[in-house]
């Protein structure tokens, strides 16, 4: 029994951390000092970037994702939806239908070398961060308890009941949810085109092949309407839009995230880069002793 309640209270200890409750406001961090939570308001911060974020890696990738999804968005819809007045307008700047259909298949075909190229990325960086022993689940963005919380207190803090956003990864609940869709969104698209584009594997594969060739045009327009309205009504504004962050956010180009969105959204990959970062130490510790908040913890 005894073991039974020691396996609990481990368990709801884990959670604990896990979620990151306990003093909201500060972090003591060797060597450095008493890290407010609201220290990104008085930081310095190069519009450009001040901290890493990005491999170089994925830089290229969001590059290649950025430029297919522009000319399959571009080329895609006005094909699908032909009789709609803008749509011969739009179609005679590629040169026509003909030359349409070709440029939207040709960057189908790199956006899913893009796709595997992320994929090859993120798998053989796990294996070998795993054998180094430096793989970090909190740096992933594969959906943890954590998530669920800083929802939670992020909401409340919108509403004004709490004082601090939530100390978040990496990669916050709305990059994982982004990304989640990404995926499914990419899959239906791959799926859904590749149907359409070989109709005579279709029919060999699949019974009634008129059925499932009108459902997949339908699951291929409809998922990309979806994506153009993500991409535009959520994606852009939260990422450049937003107060703070307007008119452009250079992360997707440096790879470099500035100081204060980092100190904001992403604290607790702060802290990391606080152990990691020998100057960005410094520069806190420097900034505390001017604001008047050093501490023994900060080696004074």
């Amino acid at each position: 029994m005894s073991t039974f309640s020691e396996k609990i209270n481990t368990l709801v200890k884990e959670i604990v951390t896990d979620t990151g409750t306990g003093a909201a406001d500060r972090v003591e961090v060797e060597g450095v000092g008493t890290v407010p939570r609201d220290i990104y308001k008085s930081v310095k911060s190069d519009p450009l970037g001040d901290l890493p974020r990005y491999s170089i890696h994925i830089v290229i990738q969001h590059m290649i994702t950025i430029i297919t999804f522009v000319i399959l968005a571009a080329t895609g819809l006005p094909l699908h939806f032909s009789h709609v007045f803008w749509a011969p307008s739009v179609i005679s700047l590629f040169g026509g239908p003909d030359s349409a259909r070709i440029i939207h298949r040709a960057a189908a075909c790199l956006m899913v070398l893009g796709g595997v190229y992320h994929l090859l990325t993120i798998i053989l960086g796990i294996l070998i961060k795993t054998r180094t022993g430096k793989f970090d689940i909190k740096k992933t963005q594969i959906p943890r308890l954590k998530d669920l919380h800083d929802l939670m207190h992020d909401l409340k803090y919108f509403m004004g009941r709490e004082p601090y956003r939530p100390k978040m990864e990496k990669f916050m609940y709305k990059q994982k949810l982004h990304y989640l869709a990404i995926l499914w969104g990419n899959f239906v698209l791959i799926t859904a085109g590749s149907m359409l584009l070989f109709p005579e594997t279709v029919s060999k594969i699949l019974p009634v092949p008129s059925l499932f060739q009108n459902l997949a045009r339908l699951m291929h327009a409809d998922e990309a309407i979806m994506a153009v309205i993500i991409i535009v009504f959520w994606h852009w504004f939260n990422v450049h839009l937003a107060p703070g962050r307007f008119p452009l956010q250079w992360t997707f180009i440096t790879g470099k995230i500035t100081r204060e969105h980092q100190i904001e959204e992403h604290f607790m990959e702060y802290l990391n880069n606080l152990k990691e970062i020998p100057e960005e130490r410094e520069y806190m510790k420097n900034l505390l002793r001017e604001k008047g908040l050093s501490s023994k913890g900060g080696g004074q």
